[in-house]
């Protein structure tokens, strides 16, 4: 009979798959950005590297103890810490659905980053105007190119969170915005992390040279 020549595999059932696979949304997203940071994690890493070979090669030149302020680091290292701690708030007032709660620590984060910006960009100055430009030495120039990313990082940090309140204003915590304020706060506190690394190895222990 016709059937006979079967084999068992012929004959076993055949199970199709119609249900699509469902994923998180926006979980692709928050996957991508934690790779984004890591390939900084490596970037930073490499920076605080060549400080490691170069920090204490002043060349003849003013020494990392002549040059720091470490009063007014210090003052720039709450100013960022604090933007970390209002960022923190602005999102439990999103995850609240309270928006004009939201947009109100938004700013104060701004605040609080743009005047960490201000007092880096008067260190900068005051050691380019006293002839300690990165130029001047290995130990110089590691040091700027260190706390220059850093700074550019922040600053990167700062428009896409003028950004991310005005379409906030817009368009209300909507859930694509909301997946946005949360890598906005993944990198704000990373860029915390790195700046708490750069003051202690950078600032604290270079003063001691």
């Amino acid at each position: 009979m016709a059937h006979s020549n079967l084999t068992a595999a012929d004959a076993a059932p055949v199970f199709w798959e119609t249900e699509p696979h469902h994923h998180a949304e926006g979980s692709s997203t928050m996957l991508g950005f934690w790779l984004y940071l890591m390939s900084d994690c490596l970037i930073f890493g490499i920076l605080f590297a060549s400080w490691g070979v170069y920090g204490r090669n002043f060349a003849g030149g003013p020494t990392s103890h002549e040059l720091f302020d470490l009063k007014l680091v210090a003052v720039n290292t709450a100013l960022l810490l604090l933007s970390s701690i209002t960022y923190g708030f602005a999102m439990i007032a999103v995850h609240a659905h309270r928006k004009a709660a939201a947009l109100r620590w938004l700013v104060v984060t701004l605040l609080f980053g743009l005047g960490f910006l201000g007092i880096e960009l008067f260190e900068f100055h005051h050691l380019i105007h006293e002839g300690a430009g990165p130029g001047r030495s290995a130990f110089l120039s590691s040091f700027f190119t260190l706390v220059g990313t850093h700074g550019l990082h922040v600053t990167f940090g700062s428009i896409w969170l003028v950004v991310l309140m005005v379409q906030v204003s817009a368009k209300g915590l909507i859930p694509a915005n909301v997946r946005r304020l949360e890598c906005l706060s993944l990198f704000w506190h990373f860029l915390d992390v790195v700046w708490i690394g750069v003051f202690t190895f950078v600032y604290l222990l270079g003063s001691m040279a």
